[in-house]
């Protein structure tokens, strides 16, 4: 079945406007027009969309589901046009970067900033995702550069130092746990949780880790933000485990850091990019030299070949 984007849009505006009259003017069409495209749709579907009242109109249950997929599209569609803007401005180099959201949210944005101050035509499209996804994206070409802690290696890819971090347990000041200087992952569970909305890489994480030892957390409440969770764990609500990094000297006194003894605490961050990458993208040799030769240096460790090691390097 073929869709006419004009059509999508008209039905998207009256939907959300719930007016045929002010979809329309929001769609800059007469209302006529506007509702010979919707009855076109309608009858291409093979449904009814909207159900008509005094006051405007109403969507059905189908209207409703289609309303969440035309939303889809059309936000498929502006980042489509996002991504390829930078093209038709003569910027002509776009990166796509995976990292697991301890990078996302603690590191990347002070390299991010350093990188951009000299590379400002770059676009970067960066995502959230698990380690083991971020591999396999890699290995695939789906993204070009990723940041992961897990330990496994990928016969096709190169991998580089990055960051230090581990994960330690934050709970109120006072509690039970507060009085000791480490504790094991699987002590914790009978505690109330403080978790990272359902989806989100850590919370996906420490779901898998409680099972693999054969528990579950008690998730009391689930927030968008560190900053949420560490502020419901000040307040007394429940426990929860985020990276040392995401601990700012304000929450000192707020709460209480206990050392995770379980080996996966420790988060060795790496880069991961595929072998060869770099020879063939300059552009990609930059942002590698800004996230990792710092660090390669300090270390002496060997660099890649083409890993430029300055700003303006290549």
């Amino acid at each position: 079945m073929h869709y006419d984007l004009v059509d999508l849009r008209v039905f998207l505006a009256i939907a959300e406007e719930g007016s045929l009259s002010r979809g329309a003017a929001r769609a800059h069409l007469a209302a006529s027009s506007a509702s010979l495209r919707l009855k076109g749709l309608e009858e291409a579907l093979g449904v009814s969309l909207f159900v008509r009242r005094a006051r405007g109109v109403a969507l059905t249950a189908a209207g409703n589901v289609m309303l969440e997929h035309v939303r889809q599209c059309v936000a498929g569609l502006e980042q489509m046009h996002a991504d390829l803007s930078p093209y038709a401005l003569g910027l002509t180099t776009h990166l796509t970067f995976f990292a697991n959201n301890n990078v996302v949210n603690f590191h990347l944005p002070d390299d991010l900033a350093r990188f951009f101050a000299h590379h400002p035509s770059v676009r970067i499209t960066l995502e959230e995702r698990l380690g083991t996804d971020i591999i396999l994206a890699v290995a695939q070409g789906r993204a070009d550069i990723g940041v992961v802690a897990v330990d496994s290696d990928h016969p096709e890819l190169d991998f580089l130092p990055y960051r230090e971090d581990r994960f330690v347990l934050i709970v109120p000041p006072g509690s039970r746990l507060s009085r000791q200087a480490s504790v094991r992952f699987a002590d914790c569970f009978d505690q109330p949780w403080i978790c990272l909305q359902n989806g989100s890489a850590l919370h996906t994480y420490l779901m898998n880790q409680a099972a693999s030892l054969g528990g579950r957390l008690d998730v009391r409440v689930q927030v968008a933000s560190f900053d949420a969770v560490m502020g419901l764990v000040a307040s007394g609500a429940g426990v929860s485990i985020v990276p040392a990094s995401a601990l700012e000297k304000q929450e000192v006194g707020r709460m209480v850091a206990v050392e995770l003894t379980d080996a996966w605490a420790p988060r060795h961050h790496r880069v991961c990019i595929r072998k060869g990458a770099i020879a063939g993208n300059r552009q990609l040799g930059h942002l590698v030299a800004t996230l990792c030769a710092p660090r390669m240096q300090a270390a002496r460790a060997p660099m890649l070949p083409g890993l430029a090691t300055g700003p303006h390097a290549g």
